[in-house]
């Protein structure tokens, strides 16, 4: 097996195609095809299988396939330890961050390091929760920005910061202290399946015996765009809302059981030691990102 081939092994995967692999690999279609004909060869199963007009992998293609994502976020892994380890302000440090997290609490924190470490190269992608921690398992990643890593898990939280998530709409949409009936007369706005925010809203609902309409929109963005128009109520981070609030465009509604005392969790794999710029990374976040290491952490 050569790195060439596990890498088309993955991008056929994420894509569905030989084409848009090679693409992405910015190589042939008939090289992309040869790759996997020779993974093929060599291990004597088949890895993919037509899919309509697609392809998918098989039952053994997908065991592959999470071996290899492992393998190369260890080899990109040791590449960002080694160049980090003797200068670690001019290393590297590959974060991911649920969306709300990423987009809204982030930039700031890293401008922030930045302007200590102007000479370290920060990464950052932004998912959903499953792909975050995915990311993180699979040594794509450093360190994580979300909710409280799965138990059971290799993964350990390194500190916290608090993350109220309080109920907002238009000024006018609700009383500031609605009845359950009010609630439940409003179309909730709800992210996609897979986001924290969404798990957490659906519990709510549940617990309080509210059954509103729903509406499911991709982003935070859109959210706000919904918001902005009166279609409805939301669950959002304090740290989403803040600017929007002060101003006055939302109003944070009173309901019961709100805010929800939540809170950003820094994670990590827990059986191996941070590189050393991600490690300077987490020193930032405790010293000016309001996070603090837990009771017996």
């Amino acid at each position: 097996m050569t790195l060439g081939q596990l890498r088309s092994l993955l991008e056929v995967a994420a894509t569905g195609s030989v084409r848009a692999a090679a693409e992405r690999l910015f190589v042939t279609q008939p090289a992309v095809s040869s790759q996997i004909a020779a993974l093929q060869k060599e291990l004597g199963v088949r890895l993919v299988t037509r899919d309509g007009r697609g392809l998918r992998l098989t039952t053994a293609g997908d065991v592959l396939a999470g071996y290899a994502r492992r393998l190369l976020g260890l080899l990109e892994e040791a590449a960002v330890a080694t160049t980090g380890a003797a200068a670690p302000e001019r290393g590297r440090v590959r974060l991911a961050a649920v969306t709300t997290a990423g987009e809204q609490l982030l930039p700031r924190l890293i401008a922030g390091f930045r302007e200590r470490h102007p000479a370290a190269e920060i990464s950052l992608e932004v998912a959903n929760r499953p792909r975050v921690f995915s990311l993180l398992e699979h040594h794509e990643a450093d360190l994580v920005i979300g909710g409280r890593p799965p138990d059971p898990s290799p993964l350990r939280s390194l500190a916290e910061r608090p993350n109220s998530l309080v109920l907002v709409a238009p000024p006018g949409l609700l009383p500031r202290s609605p009845l359950p009936a009010d609630l439940a007369r409003r179309t909730w706005l709800l992210r996609e399946p897979g986001s924290g925010t969404r798990a957490t809203t659906e519990e709510y609902l549940a617990a309080t015996g509210l059954h509103p309409p729903t509406l499911t929109l991709g982003s935070n963005g859109a959210i706000r765009e919904a918001l902005a128009i009166g279609l409805g109520v939301t669950l959002l981070s304090l740290d989403a809302v803040a600017d929007e609030l002060a101003r006055g465009s939302l109003v944070q509604v009173r309901a019961p059981g709100m805010p929800l005392r939540r809170a950003w969790h820094l994670v990590a794999r827990g059986d191996e030691p941070l590189a050393a710029t991600a490690q300077l990374f987490v020193a930032h976040l405790l010293d000016t990102g309001g996070f603090e290491v837990p009771p017996g952490g």
